[in-house]
């Protein structure tokens, strides 16, 4: 029923040069974030930060969609024009977190699972009236000696597998997040191995559930090593295991690879971004580019602080990592494109 839809709409989001921003905080979330810069926790700041970043004139030119909070798409600017109109007007693929957010995995012990399955298929059919036109799903796999074990990886794979089937079903591109965390002071080799199970898991579940492999956006964390390992390794080296890792395990029919940035600053994860398309850009069967939350956004929240006094300047600040995380999807970033930007 939505074949053609659901494909058109999987190549728009990982067009040249653009990518996807994540703005689907939770409250939880979205509310820590605040208070540590001391903005008011309230729905009606949640709703004045995302309007600033929305409203920013210009971004679509660098954002294909951006992924939505429930609370979010059913909001609108302070002249009452819903944010998912906005959206459109600019040339931005409204979509919508589906998951519930990880809970303990039972008989997994430090491992997660998912929620949000139940009664998924009637929330789909509502976004899609809404004007959403994707969706999200993370899956988060912790890394240690003995983490992540088959148990949570075939878990965590079936649960990504049963909420796509829905989403193509009711007319939604469905991005599929497997993120192996930071977390752990794991090494680059380890990180790799973890990284090709869990995708190799993650597509044969797919796979077995008629998941239409051209209606969909893979977002996966790159291969680096834990946060807290002591052997540090270049750029070079983290763009070669991931593109190596996605080349043994993501199908040529996938139409592209939105990273997410997994808790690496905004400029590393640019750069990180940049040197696989510098190396890579053409010689893959899918495109490789940004689905950033927080190293997207957080420079402009802090310039930002919850004053309407800051909108301008913070949306410039917007405004311009969008464009730099565009230039990276093609290979095109340079460090100096960011001298002078306040």
């Amino acid at each position: 029923m939505y074949a053609q839809e659901l494909e058109a709409t999987a190549k728009a989001m990982v067009a040249g040069g653009k990518g996807i921003a994540a703005l689907d905080e939770s409250y939880k979330t979205c509310n820590q974030r605040f208070e540590k810069l001391g903005i008011p926790t309230t729905e009606a700041m949640r709703r004045a930060y995302r309007e600033m970043l929305l409203t920013t004139a210009g971004v679509g030119e660098f954002l294909s969609g951006a992924i939505l909070f429930d609370e979010t798409i059913r909001q609108s600017t302070r002249d009452g024009l819903p944010f998912t109109k906005v959206m459109i007007d600019a040339g931005v693929i409204p979509g919508i977190k589906v998951d519930t957010g990880a809970k303990p995995l039972a008989g997994g012990p430090g491992e997660t699972i998912a929620e949000g399955l139940d009664g998924l298929r009637e929330r789909i059919a509502e976004y899609y009236k809404m004007g959403a036109r994707f969706a999200k799903w993370r899956a988060v796999i912790n890394v240690s000696d003995r983490l992540p074990s088959r148990y949570g990886i075939e878990t965590n794979a079936h649960a990504l597998a049963r909420y796509a089937a829905l989403c193509q079903e009711g007319g939604l591109v469905p991005i599929v997040e497997p993120e192996v965390l930071m977390d752990g002071n794991h090494t680059l080799d380890r990180s790799y191995e973890v990284h090709l199970e869990v995708l190799k898991t993650v597509f044969n579940e797919l796979y077995r559930q008629g998941v239409k492999l051209n209606q969909m956006v893979l977002k996966p964390s790159m291969v680096i090593p834990g946060v807290d390992c002591p052997q540090s390794v270049s750029v070079e080296a983290v763009a070669d295991a991931t593109v190596a890792c996605l080349l043994n395990c993501v199908p040529a029919l996938v139409p592209g690879c939105a990273f997410l940035s997994g808790g690496q600053s905004d400029a590393l994860a640019t750069v990180h971004l940049n040197t696989m398309n510098a190396i890579y850009r053409g010689k893959l069967p899918w495109h490789l580019t940004f689905s950033y939350g927080r190293a997207l956004q957080k420079p402009a929240l802090e310039k930002w602080l919850g004053s309407d006094e800051n909108v301008s300047a913070a949306q410039k600040i917007f405004y311009h990592r969008a464009k730099y995380n565009g230039a990276a999807s093609l290979g095109e970033y340079r460090p100096e494109m960011e001298i002078g930007l306040v």
